[in-house]
């Protein structure tokens, strides 16, 4: 029940979501001018998600440089405005998204096979968006966070690196 009131209130935040111009600031602040569409290329929901991903990363960050850990601090906010830019309008927008958890949790073996087979270019979407999104980092010269970001949805490894551990929590937190 708890997970399924988390969705609503998910769902609540999409569709309400706002993006200030103090918002868009901090953005043409944070990231270089070729990131710039790739961020603005989301959906608002999106850009509003990576805002509080960024926002909790960065609080997560400030943690762990007061223990004495080191953190690339300016990679981690970037790459958490920048973790879901190969989900651009138009290919998962808000009621797509939904279908999708919704099929994902009632049906993932058949999710899945839809996403590889090419049936349902959304589902194809929703499980490879850090791929996507990683090649067009790549495309513009951000290999550094297009690996971070490749991996921001797969299995948790030993040798993950405290940014990529940093980024998965303030996901997951938001």
């Amino acid at each position: 029940m708890t997970r399924a009131i988390g969705r609503v209130r998910q769902f609540v935040r999409a569709i309400t979501a706002q993006v200030t111009a103090e918002d868009r600031a901090y953005v043409e602040h944070v990231l270089p001018k070729e990131a710039l569409p790739l961020f603005y290329g989301m959906h608002r929901a999106d850009q509003r998600h990576a805002l509080n991903v960024a926002q909790t990363a960065m609080q997560l960050a400030g943690k762990c440089r007061a223990e004495g850990t080191s953190v690339d601090e300016r990679l981690l906010e970037r790459c958490a405005l920048l973790h879901d830019v190969g989900r651009r309008k138009g290919d998962l927008d808000i009621f797509g998204k939904v279908f999708c958890v919704l099929v994902v949790h009632f049906f993932p073996a058949r999710a899945r096979m839809w996403a590889e087979d090419g049936t349902s270019s959304m589902l194809a979407v929703y499980f490879h968006h850090p791929k996507i999104g990683a090649a067009m980092l790549r495309d513009i010269g951000m290999a550094e966070e297009a690996e971070l970001i490749e991996q921001h949805h797969a299995a948790v490894r030993a040798d993950d690196s405290l940014e990529l551990r940093l980024l998965r929590s303030a996901d997951e937190a938001n």
